[in-house]
């Protein structure tokens, strides 16, 4: 079912971009039931399958159906642009129990059976000890199938949001919408997500709260929303350039070995979306001082641009950079 999220005047001032950890902690465990998703992320599902296959998911994949409502309070809308996953967990352990209880009775009865289960009848019959089991749960998952790659999703997700922060400088909304999802449509003050994830409601007035706008590396293919009272209207929506996100980096060719040694000509040639200094010595096995030297190098040389995002600075290739790479 289509949803349709109206703009007012003072929505079109609030539209805002934001990262989650906590988001993407349960895209990925969603991930790993769903085989559409799992082209991108084959390297990443190889290298978690032991840490995935000891932990019990069930209470987690019971509220997240297919097609079907989630509960939202899994994944609140964060409320600044970067928040540790401590903080979001913390906010979600909070979650008011007759709150938690509607939203997985309205998850529940969009699958046959789901309500009547045994772990259904246990998780609503003290829906403040399902929060803090899910939350438990989460947590776990976290550790053991985010957290050692999330320097890396990170970066991508920030990356995402500094080229989609300029389609919307540049060109406004409708450049922003245009080239988010081919699922998003903006037309005369309304966006349109032509196949939402739950038929509980099919418009939405957002009356002044406007958008929040979250990349995600786990989403694809699909773009998501739902998001009701007492939630931000949010759309998660998939991240530009997962296709290389679990990619070894390409290896430089010799003669460029020769001109700028190994590291550095390695350092370029993996610049194929912007990166912070953290992602690069991540990808690369590197001391963060070490690819910081390297990058002042690049930069001082005209191969690379820098540019602040948040509290991270992102390093991209100038075109003598992309034309060297090659």
């Amino acid at each position: 079912m289509p949803l349709h999220m109206y703009f007012g005047t003072g929505d079109l001032l609030r539209c805002r971009f934001a990262l989650s950890p906590l988001c993407e902690t349960h895209e990925a465990v969603r991930t790993l039931r769903r085989r559409e998703r799992h082209g991108y992320h084959l390297p990443w599902l190889r290298r978690r399958r032991d840490a995935a296959a000891g932990l019990d998911l069930r209470p987690l994949w019971l509220f997240m159906p297919q097609p079907g409502y989630t509960p939202d309070f899994l994944g609140r809308p964060p409320a600044t642009p970067s928040p540790s996953f401590a903080d979001e967990l913390a906010l979600m352990r909070g979650t008011d129990p007759a709150l938690a209880r509607e939203e997985m009775a309205r998850s529940l009865a969009g699958t046959p059976g789901a309500a009547e289960s045994a772990l259904g009848q246990e998780l609503m019959a003290d829906p403040a000890a399902a929060v803090q089991r899910l939350a438990d749960l989460t947590e776990r998952a976290w550790h053991a199938l985010l957290a050692p790659d999330w320097p890396r999703l990170r970066a991508l997700l920030e990356a995402d949001i500094a080229y989609r922060s300029r389609k919307l400088a540049t060109g406004g909304l409708r450049a922003l919408f245009a080239d988010l999802h081919p699922d998003l449509v903006w037309a005369e003050g309304t966006l349109t997500l032509l196949h939402s994830h739950g038929d509980f409601f099919q418009e939405q007035r957002l009356s002044g709260q406007g958008v929040l706008l979250l990349p995600s590396v786990f989403a694809w293919p699909n773009a998501v929303s739902g998001f009701a009272e007492p939630w931000q209207p949010t759309v998660i929506y998939p991240a530009r350039g997962i296709g290389g996100l679990w990619q070894t980096p390409q290896t430089p060719s010799d003669a460029l070995v020769r001109l700028l040694g190994r590291h550095r000509s390695a350092i370029l040639c993996a610049l194929d979306e912007p990166a912070s200094t953290t992602a690069l010595a991540d990808r690369h096995g590197l001391a963060p001082s070490s690819v910081s030297a390297h990058l002042s190098v690049l930069r001082d040389a005209g191969l690379l641009t820098s540019r602040r995002h948040g509290h991270q600075v992102l390093y991209e290739r100038t075109a003598l950079g992309i034309a060297l790479a090659a």
